[in-house]
């Protein structure tokens, strides 16, 4: 890629990935030259999944978009991630309020730190509903998720999360 590429980043833990964070993807992929989804991790915290597993299960349901690639940070501020990969652009997607009133703050020092910009792309409002906190917890306790994840998420979710 050349200096003039149009890069964002769009960071996460994707423990797991939703629906809606795919959306997100595609939809930044129509935006962008190239979307790298970056998964963020600490090694000190346990996920549901592995880090491996998490990029996995990303490929597969991105791997038709030729513009979107997924790379693993740890222990790293975004901004850094964005100058290693001269991206000038982070992208959030918010499901509604709560994202923005918790993201604005962490866009502003992103900004402050290197002048990195944080777009906000709104999420479909028929996924405002989901995040992976809650897809893991109504897993756990035997919940349909169809729908919510795809169905090798679901299926993983059913086999590695202990029931009660």
């Amino acid at each position: 890629m050349t200096s003039t590429t149009r890069r964002a980043v769009c960071p996460g833990s994707y423990d797991p990935v939703t629906v809606g964070h795919i959306d997100v993807f595609r939809r930044a992929s129509a935006l962008f030259d190239e979307v790298v989804v970056a998964i963020l991790h600490n090694p000190a915290k346990q996920g549901a999944f592995t880090v491996d597993e998490r990029a996995a299960f990303i490929h597969h349901q991105v791997d038709d978009l030729g513009n979107v690639r997924v790379e693993a940070f740890a222990n790293r501020l975004i901004v850094d991630v964005c100058a290693e990969l001269e991206a000038g652009v982070l992208l959030k997607g918010l499901r509604g309020e709560t994202d923005f009133s918790y993201e604005w703050p962490m866009a502003l020092m992103n900004r402050h730190l290197t002048g990195v910009e944080t777009l906000f792309l709104p999420g479909d409002p028929r996924h405002e509903h989901v995040s992976s906190s809650l897809v893991k917890e109504v897993a756990r306790f035997g919940g349909d998720v169809n729908g919510l994840v795809a169905d090798e998420v679901r299926d993983a979710l059913r086999e590695r999360l202990p029931r009660p």
